[in-house]
């Protein structure tokens, strides 16, 4: 997990002051879950989310930008309760940016893994970003902060995900491609209409572009192998994603991230739920 401690222009998190944080993971994961409200957890929660943050609060692309709209919804320590309208509404993917961010920020390496859980629904993997982070003992662990604290019933421990309980999206393309696993029981849930291989092959490209750098929003694309669309990709195109899948040596890993079929441009196209599709201009690496 080299370069993990260094913080990327999506997790960095600015001037906040670290002092006050626990170094332990599972301390930080529970402050976590204590400022993020998901988006679709509203009716489980009582909580009515105004319409303004579930439009906008998930375009928050960097971890510096979730925390300025805490700090004007209470301006206090992260680590202090906050009632739900006092929260970040997020995603999947900003539990895991955060957590990882002030993971980094407290001396653990850490970066986000895309891929699909299979405890939120019997039988279907749903696609969902987790937190890897080095433990003590030197060995990789998952996290999940937003299954977190008891928040979901979970027959596991939220710091230490069993890898077939959430599949890296490598993993799963491996699985579908080798006939083990049917493709249409990986996506999102709720979106009957995002589901299947092509999504698969798109999150493998994400979560590659996550370990170099590059932490995208669920919705984002670019190029026809992380489009927002299906396509017919071609044999050599089938070879490469095969290959990201396959990597493991840090070295291989690099190269393929800076193929240009591969690599993340400045500009990205965005389909967020609310906004639709859009043009997006990341910043320079």
């Amino acid at each position: 997990m080299e370069t993990c401690l260094k913080q990327t222009p999506y997790s960095d998190p600015g001037g906040l002051d670290v002092g006050g944080l626990p170094r332990d993971p599972r301390a930080l994961t529970r402050i976590v879950r204590g400022l993020i409200v998901h988006r679709a957890e509203g009716g489980r929660l009582g909580y009515d989310i105004p319409e303004e943050r579930l439009r906008h609060d998930g375009e928050a692309r960097y971890v510096r930008e979730i925390l300025r709209l805490l700090r004007e919804r209470k301006d206090a320590p992260l680590t202090g309760p906050r009632s739900f309208d006092q929260r970040f509404v997020g995603t999947c993917r900003d539990f895991s940016l955060l957590l990882c961010a002030l993971l980094r920020a407290t001396g653990t390496p850490a970066r986000i893994r895309g891929g699909y859980a299979t405890y939120f629904v019997e039988g279907f993997h749903d696609d969902h970003w987790v937190t890897e982070y080095r433990a003590p003992d030197g060995g990789r662990r998952l996290a999940d902060a937003q299954v977190s604290a008891d928040f979901y019933d979970v027959p596991f421990d939220p710091l230490d995900v069993p890898r077939d309980r959430f599949v890296v999206a490598g993993r799963a393309w491996r699985a579908c491609r080798a006939g083990e696993a049917d493709p249409g029981t990986f996506g999102v849930w709720s979106e009957p209409g995002l589901r299947g291989l092509w999504l698969v092959r798109r999150n493998v490209v994400l979560d590659l572009a996550a370990r170099h750098g590059t932490e995208p929003l669920p919705w984002d694309g670019w190029g026809r192998l992380a489009g927002l669309e299906d396509g017919a990709p071609t044999a050599e195109e089938l070879a490469l994603v095969d290959a990201v899948a396959a990597a493991d040596d840090p070295g291989e890993l690099r190269r393929l991230a800076r193929d240009p079929r591969l690599a993340v441009p400045r500009e990205i196209r965005s389909r967020a739920p609310f906004l639709g599709l859009r043009t997006v201009t990341l910043p320079a690496p």
